[in-house]
């Protein structure tokens, strides 16, 4: 260190002050890199974070939205439904798919909800998600109401908010109720609005042909006027 700070005179203070200079450039260099890395993978992350919790909370929301009626997934398909039914026995089967048209939505959103918690749910929660898979394969009904305590219990974790107090009872939770009839309405609002520019179409056209038969009118005048005039002189 004593040979390094060499003040004797002016190129040895010169020198020094330069050794000085760049050994603090390349010490704030290489915090800089580290620093920058760090940050890097500090915001990938959160990145990461931020999108699991939003997926799982996604899934939290469908499989545990409803306290009240059927908290089972039911996984008949219709045609499992027309196969039970005799092709003699005066059952309707616009009825029987009327009536499987909620269970079939329900059961389309917990399968998602379910892919979802496999991909990015914890150990337990994947365990519990691909049981409930396996039953639905299985044809069984589901229940998802522990799947849905464990999602509960890491959102709230993960979002570092205190845990639900231990005397409170929460009621068993089943899957969101969604509305069977809504893919209907939308797809007649669809078919109103097509009919509404085939409408005005229509009517364009109308307009055109009522422009081209007065062109067409007020031609034969002139003509029928101008022959007369040659007639008359």
């Amino acid at each position: 260190m004593r040979g390094m700070l060499d003040f004797s005179s002016w190129s040895t203070v010169l020198t020094t002050v330069l050794s000085l200079v760049l050994v603090s450039l390349v010490f704030v260099g290489i915090r800089l890199l580290f620093m920058q890395t760090f940050q890097r993978r500090r915001e990938r992350e959160n990145r990461q974070i931020n999108e699991r919790l939003k997926v799982l909370i996604a899934a939290y929301k469908t499989l545990g939205g409803s306290f009240t009626g059927v908290l089972t997934v039911d996984p008949a398909h219709l045609r499992d439904l027309r196969q039970g039914v005799a092709p003699d026995d005066g059952t309707d089967l616009d009825t029987i798919a009327s009536a499987s048209e909620r269970r079939r939505r329900i059961r389309d959103s917990v399968e998602a909800a379910l892919s979802d918690v496999i991909l990015l749910g914890t150990e337990e929660q994947v365990q519990l998600a691909a049981h409930a898979a396996n039953e639905m394969v299985m044809g069984r009904n589901v229940e998802v109401a522990a799947l849905v305590v464990s999602l509960r219990d890491f959102i709230r974790q993960a979002l570092d908010l205190t845990p639900v107090p231990p005397g409170t009872v929460v009621p068993n939770q089943g899957p969101l109720r969604v509305n069977a009839g809504g893919g209907s309405a939308r797809r007649g609002g669809g078919a109103e609005a097509r009919g509404g520019r085939g409408g005005g179409g229509a009517g364009g056209g109308g307009a055109g042909m009522g422009i081209g038969v007065g062109v067409g009118t007020e031609g034969a005048a002139s003509a029928a006027g101008t022959s007369r005039v040659g007639d008359t002189s």
